[in-house]
């Protein structure tokens, strides 16, 4: 399966990429796949059931997923200011970003994996025509980073695949707790 194959319903609508960016491009679309793949054959409903003791469900995960997505490519493109100061979130403000875990009322599974495809395309566009990985930005301020850090763009892509698989992974095992349908095993 091509890179192409996995992301986009269009072959044709990604550039083509070689070396170190296809590599990157392919294991993003592996990851990609199989948190989609987890949620086939769901209702909305069930997209939006917790099965665990955790507050995760298959919807808020693939909502969480191209989120982190998005935010990650306007960082690329744009630094730090593009995220804001994690330091600084109100309550509020943490409130907001809990509901990218959970299915909220009118959002359907068709809809959250049409935002996701489209996040996807606009990352492998964006991977495919970058003139320089090796470029990067200051984190932006968040307890979770050490202080005065750096990412390049590969550093930053590699995050986005390393969060896609873990949360790849966090989907199977809420899937099987749903109805004994795995994903990956």
């Amino acid at each position: 399966m091509t890179v192409n194959e996995l992301t986009t319903d269009d072959p044709s609508a990604t550039p083509a990429v070689t070396g170190e960016r296809a590599d990157l491009l392919e294991t993003l679309a592996k990851n990609r796949h199989w948190l989609r793949f987890t949620t086939r054959d769901l209702t909305d409903e069930q997209a939006g059931l917790r099965t665990t003791s955790s507050e995760l469900c298959l919807g808020g995960l693939v909502k969480h997923v191209t989120s982190v997505e998005r935010n990650w490519v306007a960082f690329i493109l744009n630094g730090p200011s593009s995220m804001g100061d994690f330091t600084a979130m109100t309550e509020a403000d943490w409130a907001r970003r809990a509901d990218e875990f959970r299915m909220l009322p009118g959002e359907t599974l068709a809809g959250v994996l049409a935002e996701y495809a489209e996040v996807a395309r606009r990352t492998d566009d964006l991977v495919a025509t970058l003139p320089d990985l090796d470029a990067g930005w200051p984190l932006p301020k968040a307890p979770w980073f050490e202080g005065n850090a750096r990412w390049s763009i590969r550093r930053v892509l590699l995050h986005i695949i390393a969060e896609t698989a873990q949360h790849a992974g966090h989907a199977d095992i809420i899937r099987e707790s749903l109805d004994g349908a795995k994903s990956m095993g």
